[in-house]
């Protein structure tokens, strides 16, 4: 460093070392130096750059490269056996929130986000849409469980906790991750327990949806990088929701009794008004209205913002056959592709298809039941064909309920 009383001046702006803090040498020029104010100077323009650059390149959104919605719904296709209506919904509303990226910021016109719930029973592919479309967006993604939530202060992961997700997705850019997309699962386990006051708080009820309200509208939250229980001490960083879309999805068990109810007909019996026959009773998540939420447990303030609702269809026998064994990751594919591996050719009677289904719809699983029924029959299998020579092996009809048999499934069969 250059001395005050030294008659060197820096070589930038040729202040003399008497008027500056202190004099850099440079490292391989004799004479050369720059002073502090210049170094100063440098570092707010290379600041502003690197500001200015990463504005453009999380801001604009060209609308040229974003898939149509029915492109959208052409890539959910490959993985999700029916549910056309679900996938519509999620197609327009992934399509119209890039459309909300887009937009100038002069625009008169403020477009509001449409945050999305989704209701169906289990094992209908809620969290499958939501996975699948992951794969096609250029935004950041994230998947969370609302099941673990309580009110800051109890035992459990505070709301603030579902933006740590989407930051890690974005790998902490924080202007990437004001326009992600969070798939909120598991969202009918925060419905208020009950509608009775009660001298005990409701704290992963109704407290978490109350918390909720803030990040769905659009607010700065200080989300904590690291989790906010275990590092208290941490810096927070400071995330606007107003941008950021949430789908919500939950199965509602049970709801269909609001809905009947609500249509003045019974789940059981027979209809005496000629108005209400037109209603069909094997499939009344058909017709779930926002009143019905209300009724299940969703407080007014969180259904108002979550303006889009859909329902996911029950699977029938022809759907879970398709499952089996129609889209790109089928269940039949995977095993296929597991004893492919150690160089044998699996393959499956349609009989076999045939009872595997039968036992899913017994089951009442969904197509999630599927893989555990398949896992039931291959498992010896699985655990023998690696240490033979064998090429070939077909799951035949007798094959597998002999191993349903011995898993006991036809014992336990769930009521």
């Amino acid at each position: 460093m250059a001395k005050k009383s030294d008659t060197s001046k820096c070589s930038f702006c040729g202040r003399p070392a008497s008027m500056s803090e202190v004099l850099v040498p440079s490292v391989d020029k004799v004479n050369t130096f720059i002073c502090a104010e210049c170094v100063e100077a440098i570092s707010s323009m290379l600041s502003e750059y690197r500001q200015e650059n990463k504005q453009a390149s999380t801001d604009e959104v060209k609308m040229s490269s974003v898939p149509k919605p029915k492109e959208i719904y052409e890539f959910l296709n490959q993985y999700v056996i029916g549910q056309d209506s679900a996938k519509r919904y999620l197609s327009v509303a992934v399509y119209n929130h890039y459309k909300r990226l887009a937009q100038n910021a002069g625009d008169e016109v403020d477009i509001e986000k449409s945050n999305i719930i989704m209701v169906g029973p289990t094992g209908t592919g809620k969290t499958l849409l939501a996975k699948t479309i992951a794969k096609l967006l250029d935004v950041p993604f994230a998947i969370v469980d609302a099941t673990v939530l309580t009110e800051a202060g109890y035992v459990g992961e505070d709301i603030e906790s579902l933006l740590v997700r989407l930051l890690q997705a974005s790998d902490y850019d924080v202007a990437k991750a004001e326009k992600g997309i969070v798939f909120i699962d598991e969202i009918d386990k925060i419905a208020r327990k009950g509608d009775n006051p009660s001298i005990t708080r409701d704290v992963s009820g109704e407290g978490v949806q109350q918390g909720l309200l803030k990040l769905l509208e659009g607010s700065v939250v200080n989300v904590p990088p690291q989790g906010g229980r275990k590092h208290p001490e941490q810096r927070m960083i400071p995330v606007d929701t107003k941008n950021i879309l949430f789908i919500c999805g939950g199965a509602f068990d049970g709801i269909e009794q609001k809905i009947a109810h609500r249509l003045n007909t019974h789940v059981v019996g027979y209809s005496t008004d000629p108005s209400r026959q037109r209603v069909e009773r094997d499939n009344y998540l058909k017709y779930v209205a926002p009143q019905d939420l209300k009724s299940f447990g969703l407080i007014p303030e969180i259904i108002g913002r979550l303006p889009v609702l859909t329902n996911l269809e029950p699977l029938d026998r022809d759907a879970l056959r398709r499952v089996l064994t129609e889209p790109k990751n089928a269940i039949i594919r995977q095993y296929k592709k597991l004893f492919a591996m150690d160089g044998v050719e699996l393959t499956f009677a349609d009989d076999a298809l045939d009872l595997i289904v039968d036992k899913a719809i017994e089951y009442k699983l969904g197509a999630r039941g599927l893989r555990s029924i398949v896992e039931s029959i291959m498992i010896d299998a699985m655990f023998d064909i690696p240490s033979t020579d064998s090429k070939e092996f077909e799951v035949t009809k007798d094959y597998a309920m002999e191993k349903l048999l011995k898993a006991n499934f036809e014992i336990n069969k769930f009521q």
